[in-house]
């Protein structure tokens, strides 16, 4: 339970665990940005760290001069895109092989289904699922499992990370310092969560609409 309690405070004041980070770590926060938003989408076994709103705050410290605007984000684009390679290919490599240890919980029709839904919309739900928490980090692994092409791949990754670290980052550095986002940033997270999850809510309604 205060491991729970713990990883909430983490979560929701962000920014003052970040600001410690800087100030503790000077030039090797960057290195600790970089291993947290590269595990965050490329280990399957760590969807719980923060990512979204951890890319706010960077972006908002980066406004104020705490760090570099311009290293920031292309070191995140980075580890971004590294992450999802490293994940899909760990799918690539060893995930079919569940499906061939494990028969009797990991179906045969279930890889089929996966590689059909990946080559027919693989490259919307690999955009999609970059911005919703959880589901990023299970995208590329199951991407790699259906065996989805990596040329393919490889461009929606790139163009789903540059957009997410974009809209965050660009977010935090433009809006981060407002006085009103800083007294508040709790809810300022709470807020991004609720944004980040709203495109799978929106394409669970239409899918609902045009199959109901």
């Amino acid at each position: 339970m205060e491991i729970l309690k713990h990883f909430l405070d983490v979560f929701l004041h962000i920014d003052k665990y970040l600001g410690a980070v800087i100030h503790d770590c000077g030039v090797w926060s960057y290195a600790v940005l970089f291993f947290i938003i590269f595990a965050e989408t490329g280990l399957v076994v760590t969807p719980f760290l923060p990512g979204d709103s951890l890319l706010f705050a960077a972006g908002a410290f980066a406004g104020m001069g705490a760090l570099h605007p311009a290293g920031l984000f292309l070191l995140l684009f980075t580890a971004a895109v590294l992450g999802n390679t490293v994940n899909y290919a760990a799918g690539h490599f060893l995930g079919a092989k569940a499906f061939q240890k494990y028969p009797g919980i990991f179906k045969k029709e279930y890889l089929d289904k996966t590689h059909y839904f990946y080559e027919k919309y693989g490259g919307k739900a690999i955009v999609i699922a970059r911005f919703v928490p959880v589901a990023r980090t299970f995208a590329p692994f199951i991407a790699g499992v259906g065996k989805m092409g990596y040329g393919r791949y490889l461009i929606y990754n790139a163009a789903g990370s540059l957009l997410w670290v974009a809209l965050f980052v660009l977010g935090g550095y433009f809006f981060g310092n407002m006085p009103m986002i800083k007294k508040n940033f709790s809810l300022t997270v709470l807020v991004i969560i609720c944004l980040s999850i709203l495109p799978a809510v929106i394409e669970f309604w239409k899918h609902r609409r045009q199959n109901g």
